[in-house]
C-alpha cells in the first residue's frame, strides 16, 4: 500500500477543505473484501458512507483529486444544509 489510513485521511481532509469548514468528522478503513477503502462522514444525526477504491486512493496520495470523493461529499454538505 506505501501510505497508512492516517495518511489518506489526512491527504483527504487537506484536499477538501471543505470538510473542516463544515465541522464533519471523517472515519477510515480498508476492507480487503472490497479492495476499497471504507470513508465515513458524520455530523450530528447526518452519516454518508462510500468507498474509495485503491486505485483513486493512491491517485489522491498523489496530489489527484477524486472525482467520485468529491461529490459524495458535496452531496453531504448538502444534504445536512437541507436538513439543519
Amino acid at each position: 500500500m506505501g501510505y497508512t489510513n492516517v495518511a489518506l485521511k489526512d491527504k483527504v481532509m487537506a484536499m477538501y477543505p471543505e470538510i473542516m469548514k463544515h465541522n464533519i468528522s471523517v472515519g477510515l478503513d480498508f476492507s480487503k473484501e472490497k479492495n476499497a477503502f471504507i470513508i465515513m462522514f458524520k455530523k450530528n444525526s447526518h452519516e454518508l458512507q462510500t468507498y474509495l477504491d485503491k486505485n483513486d486512493a493512491d491517485e489522491c496520495m498523489n496530489d489527484i483529486k477524486c472525482v467520485h470523493l468529491g461529490v459524495k461529499i458535496g452531496e453531504f454538505i448538502t444534504n445536512f444544509e437541507k436538513g439543519s
